[in-house]
């Protein structure tokens, strides 16, 4: 009786996952000019790539970020302090390890999928760690391609000048440091780290 007892406590726990995901996550690859420099050697392809899964709320909802943490056992809640006319600071829930991200992350949302429209934005993140973990990014026509479903995600902007420079393997001026997944996190104010140290329980044992 205990077993069938925690198994439903288990299964209500993730569908309370999956919804508040639905309604307040977000599933983000970025892309920064990273060329050579005077004292520094850039990246290969001339740009980092960066990946996130991310959950927010204001302080007043803190507790749920740190439910989600607990939960699935990897990440960290950092907090983004604002001085505007907004009447609590904003909370972050992220994961950007690209071993958790592929161990635990996109595991869990295959097994158990999304409901809204995010759940198409999930699959292209999942398709980009997977050609990421392969190694796809150090190449420029490798690049390429997976700039090509960074701008499907997210209502991003097409940036068909940037893929064509990855494919013609000639940086241009245009190409500046911007990040092809812009948020309204980056820009809200200051951020400093709030919890370093998540769960040590794993959802996968």
């Amino acid at each position: 009786m205990q077993g069938a007892d925690n198994q439903q406590e288990r299964l209500i726990s993730i569908g309370w996952v999956i919804g508040f995901v639905d309604g307040e996550g977000c599933f983000s690859i970025g892309l920064v000019r990273q060329p050579d420099r005077a004292g520094r050697i850039g990246y290969r392809t001339g740009y980092q790539v960066s990946h996130d899964f991310v959950v927010t709320q204001g302080a007043r909802s803190l507790s749920c970020l740190e439910d989600i943490r607990d939960f699935f056992g990897v990440g960290f809640i950092y907090v983004n302090k604002r001085y505007d006319n907004h009447r609590e600071h904003m909370y972050r829930y992220s994961v950007t390890r690209r071993a958790d991200l592929l161990r635990v992350i996109i595991p869990f949302f295959r097994a158990n999928p999304l409901r809204s429209a995010k759940r198409s934005d999930f699959e292209k993140f999942a398709s980009c760690l997977e050609r990421i973990a392969l190694g796809h990014h150090l190449t420029r026509e490798g690049l390429a391609g997976i700039v090509e479903v960074i701008e499907t995600m997210n209502r991003q902007k097409p940036r068909t000048e940037l893929i064509r420079i990855l494919r013609d393997h000639t940086p241009g001026p245009e190409t500046s440091g911007e990040d092809m997944v812009p948020t309204a996190w980056r820009h809200a104010g200051e951020c400093i780290v709030a919890n370093v140290t998540p769960a040590q329980t794993s959802l996968f044992g």
